[in-house]
C-alpha cells in the first residue's frame, strides 16, 4: 500500500511516523507547502518526497493523508474523491458550512471514503465512558460535564484561521459527546470571555467559552474551553447517571489541586499539550484508516459525522453573538 500524506507540519510528520512503522504500508509519499520539511521528513523516515500535490496524485497512490492549512481540507478532499482514493483528514473539512457540505457532497457522488480526524473516538477513557454509557452500568444518563483546556495560547497568527473557539477547540467535545452518548443534540446556549490576552480581543475570538447542551433525550450537558491554563493541558468528561458516575481524562496527570486535606496530590508531570496526551490515540485512528483502505474496517468517524459536530459549533457561535437558545434545526445539515 502507497500512501500519499499531504502536509508535514506538527500532526502531518506524527501521522507520517505511524504510517511508516505500519507492517501494511509499503511506502509513503510526502509533500508539504514548504518542500525542505517534506524532504527533510522523508530523509529521515526513508521515504520519498514530493515537490508539490500534484505528484501525489501524477506518482499513484492508494490513499491520500491531509494535514495541511484547514484552507486547503475541503479542495483536496473533494481532489482525492475525485481520483477515487480513500481519504484521512484532520479536522475540520472545512470552516464553514456551505464548503463542509460541497466536499462531502464530492465524497458521496464519487463513493469514497472520508475518514475525520476525531482522535477521542480512539482514546481509551472515552471509549470506556462509551461503554459505560451503552451498557447501562450508569442507569439513565442525566448530566455531562465536558471541558478542554489549553495550557498556552495559540501563535496570535493561527487565531484568524482556527475559525473560533467552537469550531476549533469544543468541536473535539461535540463529537465526544455525540459518540459517547449515542444521542443527538438539539438545541444550545453559549457565551464567551475575552478578557484574556489581547490577541484574542483582536482576532474577534474568545479565550474563554461555556456552552449548555440540551440532548434528544433530555440529557443536559456543559461543554466549556479555555486557551489560557497554566495548570497544564486539562481535558476530562464526567457522565452522571441515577446508578453511577464515571470521569474521563482522571489521571495522575490531570492538572487539578484539591483543596481538601485528604485529597490527593498535585499532579507531578501534568499534561502539557493534546500531542503528548492523545499520543497513542492519534496512532490508532491512523492504523484504523490503514485497515479501512484494506477493507478490513468500517469506516469509523465519516465526513457526516463531522458535519453534525460543526453544526453544534455554528450553533454555539450564533448563539454566542445573538445571546440567545439556538435550535439545531436553525444550522442547515445539506445545500440548499
Amino acid at each position: 500500500m502507497r500512501i500519499g500524506v499531504i502536509g508535514t507540519g506538527r500532526i502531518g510528520a506524527i501521522h507520517a511516523n505511524t504510517l511508516s512503522r505500519n507492517r501494511e504500508v509499503g511506502s509513503l509519499i510526502l509533500t508539504d507547502v514548504d518542500p525542505a520539511r517534506a524532504q527533510d521528513l522523508a530523509h529521515r523516515l526513508g521515504e520519498t518526497a514530493a515537490p508539490g500535490t500534484d505528484e501525489i496524485f501524477k506518482w499513484g497512490v492508494d490513499a491520500v493523508v491531509i494535514t495541511t492549512a484547514t484552507s486547503a481540507h475541503a479542495e483536496l478532499i473533494g481532489r482525492a474523491a475525485r481520483s477515487g482514493l480513500p481519504v484521512f483528514c484532520e479536522k475540520p473539512i472545512a470552516l464553514d458550512l456551505p464548503g463542509t457540505l460541497h466536499a462531502l457532497a464530492e465524497v458521496e457522488r464519487a463513493g469514497t471514503v472520508l475518514q475525520m480526524g476525531f482522535q477521542r473516538r480512539f482514546d481509551a477513557g472515552y471509549a470506556g465512558a462509551r461503554d459505560a454509557v451503552r451498557s447501562g452500568r450508569l442507569g439513565r444518563l442525566h448530566t455531562v460535564r465536558a471541558l478542554t483546556s489549553d495550557q498556552s495560547p495559540p501563535p496570535p497568527q493561527w487565531l484568524p484561521l482556527s475559525g473560533g473557539l467552537f469550531r476549533d477547540t469544543l468541536i473535539h467535545d461535540f463529537d465526544a459527546l455525540r459518540w459517547v452518548t449515542g444521542r443527538e443534540v438539539v438545541d444550545v446556549y453559549a457565551t464567551g470571555s475575552d478578557q484574556g490576552p489581547a490577541m484574542f480581543r483582536e482576532a474577534g475570538d474568545v479565550d474563554t467559552g461555556a456552552a449548555l447542551l440540551t440532548l434528544d433525550d433530555g440529557t443536559l450537558a456543559t461543554a466549556t474551553a479555555a486557551r489560557v491554563n497554566g495548570a497544564g493541558y486539562d481535558v476530562r468528561m464526567e457522565l452522571a447517571g441515577e446508578r453511577d458516575t464515571v470521569v474521563v481524562g482522571l489521571d495522575d496527570r490531570t492538572p487539578v489541586a484539591s483543596t481538601e486535606p485528604t485529597g490527593p496530590p498535585p499532579a507531578d508531570k501534568p499534561w502539557p499539550g493534546f500531542l503528548e496526551r492523545f499520543g497513542p490515540a492519534y496512532e490508532a485512528e491512523l492504523c484504523a484508516f490503514v485497515d479501512v483502505v484494506r477493507g478490513t474496517l468500517a469506516n469509523p468517524c465519516d465526513g457526516r459525522e463531522a458535519l453534525q459536530a460543526l453544526r453544534i459549533a455554528e450553533a454555539c457561535e450564533l448563539s454566542r453573538r445573538e445571546r440567545r437558545r439556538v435550535a439545531l434545526a436553525e444550522i442547515p445539515d445539506r445545500l440548499g
